[in-house]
């Protein structure tokens, strides 16, 4: 696997420029400033979900004091639209010169290890068709969970007789009219909650249709408060008002999530009961609003200062929920026999699951079926040398993690600089043979359609450390930020370096001394 000149060649790769892959590029300046890095984004541009997605109204729905990353302070309200998150990434861009090491319109096919060389070889497609060769010591994958090249999108029995558009959101065209129109929106999670109040001040109706209800709840939306005002009038410097905005929202969570799981059925009654006093007295609450299973089984929909409520209140929205019998011209009959009249629709029916970014990994000339691999502490990957994964929290920000990782990618490369080896492998141990298997995400305590979907494609978890991916920010931020290196799992080896290698480190270190 000799380099060549048409290879880029860095110490650690990061694939994708979203929320993880800007991030850790920041960590790395900060922690290993030393190495050499690179971006590569399959799109033209950054921000991942939120340049991806651009229906009507795209936000947060988690809020941006704890999702915004640990060395930047979010300034606005809690919920923000994705054009907010966007100019607060390239913020991140800017300020930390990152935009000479990003390279975009590289999609990565596959990645292949020579453990002879201790090296990742990573091949890309350019936008233009040209495949490009990159050559990395460690990678990490910060690509996201689902598939960028399509949504889930079930077939309708007699969609094809339908006159108007069927639309799913990832897909939303951007000179879509819909001023004046009848549109109905099929599906229950955030993406419907969030198009129903932004399309409903033009449309002539739009209603939600939904199979089974969803948990709903109204946040405040404002940045301020009456303790943060005073706060304010003392003077107190911004980032300890950040530091108590986000100590509040980190508070908030951790009694909700404690509270799912102590006490299900009083979370539950407040919730409905919460949504039924903001919602006109003849709406059906029990039909529409109470669903089936416990709060934080499938994710709690936030709505920033009820505005789904408000969308319904005002008349120009509505909740149907009932089953689809077939489509019809003008719209859609239920089996119910009632009929909604559609001008448009919209498929809010989900995303699928996508296993690192579906890059074919090649270890020593062997295939690793990531489906039969095991996630080491929620971080790497059995099989996988010198490799990472930035999957976030799926109750908690996403960012709580993804930066949490960081740091302890960075971690990682300082102690195995300093130990001298150039290879980490987590490999299982004889005592490991045989060990229960269960999905990267537990289905048993959070089991949305697209995690039922689509878990089975991701690298499986036990139920005994240190195969396990704990997806609990409280429990996880007092262990992962000091976790160790020497256990018994994580196996390290020192290859020689080719002399290849050795001329680009020569290289590098010219470079970086005539740079300083």
């Amino acid at each position: 696997m000799p380099l060549n000149s048409t290879q880029e060649h860095c110490d650690l790769l990061i694939i994708g420029a979203g929320i993880s892959g800007i991030g850790a590029a920041c960590h790395l300046q900060r922690e290993c400033p030393g190495k050499r890095y690179l971006i590569l984004e399959g799109r033209d541009g950054i921000g991942g979900t939120w340049d991806l997605f651009r229906y009507p109204g795209v936000r947060s729905d988690s809020d941006l004091y704890t999702f915004g990353y640990d060395f930047k302070p979010w300034h606005g309200q809690p919920i923000a639209t994705a054009p907010e998150i966007l100019s607060y990434l390239q913020e991140v861009v800017d300020e930390n010169h990152l935009a000479p090491n990003l390279r975009f319109d590289h999609w990565v096919g596959s990645a292949r290890w020579s453990s002879s060389e201790a090296l990742w070889t990573v091949t890309a497609t350019t936008a233009q068709g040209e495949k490009r060769s990159f050559t990395a010591n460690f990678l990490f994958m910060c690509q996201g969970y689902y598939d960028y090249e399509r949504g889930y999108r079930p077939s309708f029995p007699g969609e094809e007789v339908f006159q108007g558009p069927i639309i799913h959101p990832q897909d939303w065209p951007q000179d879509l009219d819909y001023c004046g129109k009848q549109m109905v929106v099929i599906g229950s999670g955030a993406t419907a909650a969030t198009i129903l109040p932004a399309v409903a001040p033009e449309v002539e109706r739009v209603t939600q249709l939904q199979r089974s209800p969803s948990y709903y709840f109204a946040l405040d939306n404002s940045s301020e408060d009456s303790l943060i005002e005073e706060l304010r009038a003392l003077e107190v410097p911004d980032e300890w008002i950040h530091g108590v905005k986000r100590r509040k929202m980190l508070a908030f969570g951790l009694e909700t999530t404690q509270r799912a799981r102590m006490e299900p059925e009083a979370l539950r009654q407040e919730l409905i009961e919460a949504a039924r006093a903001a919602l006109p007295e003849d709406f059906d609450v029990d039909t529409h609003l109470t669903p089936s299973y416990s709060p934080w089984k499938e994710r709690l929909c936030l709505l920033p200062d009820g505005d789904m409520f408000a969308a319904i209140s005002s008349g120009k929205a509505a909740i149907v929920t009932g089953e689809i019998e077939t489509f019809v011209e003008q719209g859609i009959v239920l089996k119910s026999g009632e009929v909604l009249a559609a001008d448009i629709v919209v498929a809010a029916t989900g995303i699928e699951l996508c296993a690192l970014g579906k890059v074919q990994f090649v270890v020593d000339g062997r295939d690793i079926d990531l489906s039969q691999t095991w996630t080491y502490q929620g971080v790497m990957i059995s099989e996988l040398p010198n490799l990472a994964w930035s999957f976030g929290y799926i109750r908690t920000s996403w960012t709580m993690r993804s930066d949490m990782i960081a740091h302890y990618v960075c971690r990682l490369l300082r102690y195995m600089e300093d130990a001298g080896v150039r290879q980490c492998t987590p490999t299982l141990r004889a005592q490991d043979a045989g060990m229960n298997g269960k999905g990267f995400i537990d289905e048993d305590d959070f089991s949305p359609g697209y995690m039922r979907r689509g878990v089975s494609r991701l690298p499986k978890q036990s139920d005994r450390g240190p195969w396990t991916n704990i997806q609990d920010y409280y429990v996880e931020k007092d262990i992962l930020p000091d976790l160790g290196f020497d256990d018994d799992v994580l196996v390290f080896s020192a290859p020689e370096p080719t002399p290849e290698q050795v001329k680009q480190d020569l290289d590098y270190a010219g470079q970086r001394s005539g740079q300083i």
